[in-house]
């Protein structure tokens, strides 16, 4: 798809205000009540073009949100990536050179590699394993319904369900099968740990509703905790799916057997795309992919698998 698709409602805005942060970490803003209470973590920007959470960030810091009780931090993670932003490439800095959400394994952490992206997640490190509870915001290449990710743990789920927005849940049994994501980082990705950690997509990346529902599911977060006070929830019938498996494009001849945007199902052993000579089927009935691609490039994923829960 052309970026002309998608009119660009979101502008991006000089983020050099919020740089400095209190923190001595740059664009991490941290405020403690001085009461008993949580430690939440509002994260923005892990790709550089979901500008959603740089609408949600700037609001919580520009409206002096303050905890009631426990710490709030608010942190805009990959500005060196949203700084490159092109209206003519808008999809382009989503990353530098790696996706900031794949990279929060001790083995990458840890290991010698080096990049933009590496670099930051080296200094979010300490912000992100601080944190009690974990909000990262994000949104989508298509213009799809709002939904969340998380790790299969009850704590995540009751979370989720409690929230009530987005009312769609992906969850994932096994992880995320590409990369270690943010939410898992740590003592997140154990089961035994008491901590919630959730990734919002609040809509397509350019769009003024996922900015604004962005600023609500923050809002909505912050309360959930008894940061700020009590906020009504939303009465929505909500779906559960299960993350079955995630897809890596491994030649540049990966197609799609249809145009898709994601929230498509397909019947067991339906063919859902050919790359080269390997075959996509969908592994059970009424399988629906979410996120496919929009330029398949060899070792990035190509589309999620997921099936629905009860």
């Amino acid at each position: 798809m052309t970026a002309a698709v998608f009119p660009i409602e979101i502008q991006p805005r000089d983020l050099a205000p919020y740089r400095a942060g209190n923190t001595g970490i740059d664009y991490v803003h941290r405020f403690a009540s001085g009461r008993p209470g949580p430690h939440v973590l509002v994260n923005a920007l892990t790709h550089g073009n979901e500008f959603c959470g740089m609408v949600a960030a700037t609001h919580l810091l520009d409206r002096s949100v303050r905890p009631l009780i426990g710490t709030l931090t608010v942190s805009l993670a990959n500005v060196a990536a949203y700084d490159s932003f092109d209206a003519a490439r808008p999809f382009d800095s989503r990353q530098l050179v790696h996706n900031l959400n794949r990279v929060w394994s001790p083995a990458q952490l840890d290991g010698q590699e080096r990049s933009p992206e590496l670099q930051r997640a080296r200094e979010l490190r300490a912000v992100v394993a601080a944190a009690d509870h974990i909000l990262d915001l994000h949104s989508t290449s298509q213009p799809v319904q709002p939904f969340w990710v998380y790790p299969h743990f009850t704590r995540n789920a009751q979370a989720a369900l409690a929230l009530g927005r987005p009312a769609v849940h992906l969850v994932m049994p096994q992880g995320l099968g590409s990369g270690t994501p943010l939410i898992q980082h740590g003592l997140h990705g154990t089961a035994d740990h008491t901590g919630v950690a959730l990734v919002a997509e609040c809509g397509q990346h350019f769009l003024h509703s996922t900015g604004a529902l962005a600023i609500e599911v923050a809002l909505d977060f912050i309360a959930h905790f008894g940061l700020i006070a009590p906020r009504p929830r939303p009465a929505a019938t909500q779906q559960r799916l299960q993350l079955l498996q995630t897809c890596l494009v491994q030649t540049p001849g990966f197609r799609f057997v249809r145009p898709l945007i994601g929230f498509e199902t397909f019947a067991q052993g339906e063919l859902i795309a050919a790359d080269g000579a390997h075959a996509i089927h969908a592994p059970c009935d009424d399988c629906t992919v979410l996120m496919p691609t929009r330029e398949p490039i060899v070792g990035r994923e190509a589309v999620y698998l997921a099936q629905p829960l009860p």
